[in-house]
């Protein structure tokens, strides 16, 4: 199982960071590179617990489906989305919320696993790790950005 941990701080309060991280829309605006869209389940707005969304988008260079629902919510403070169908053994994505003085430090806690073995292994190695990493850098960016401007 590989995990990815990153850390963002952001300018805003805890609330409004939570409602940017789950917003279908403000996620298409953030993976538009890899044309990633929402094509089923909760397709525009907030996504709430136990809903789902199915993705499609551009990863290298075939277009992959990728259906996820969120299977624990705690308003402002947490949310997990986990991967139902798609091209992942397993896909568990932990999401944390904490405000200290006007500042919210967001942490993404990504776990998964890949399938086809060694070849899985050796895939995520060269590399899914450091693409699932520059894309999620690039989301948090954009929610940044949409966060403390709101």
């Amino acid at each position: 199982m590989t995990t990815i941990h990153l850390t963002t701080k952001i300018k805003a309060t805890k609330q409004i960071v939570f409602d940017v991280s789950r917003n279908i829309d403000i996620h298409q605006q953030s993976a538009s590179k890899s044309n990633e869209i929402a094509i089923a389940g909760v397709t525009s707005g907030l996504i709430n617990l136990n809903e789902t969304v199915t993705w499609k988008g551009k990863h290298f260079g075939f277009y992959l489906t990728h259906k996820s629902r969120i299977t624990v919510m705690d308003l402002y403070s947490y949310f997990v989305d986990e991967m139902e169908e798609g091209k992942f053994k397993t896909f568990k994505h932990e999401h944390f919320f904490e405000e200290k003085n006007r500042l919210t430090i967001m942490t993404d806690q990504l776990q998964y696993e890949t399938p086809f073995g060694i070849f899985g292994k050796l895939f995520d190695y060269l590399f899914l790790k450091k693409h699932l990493t520059q894309f999620i850098l690039e989301r948090n960016k954009i929610l940044k950005v949409i966060a403390e401007n709101s």
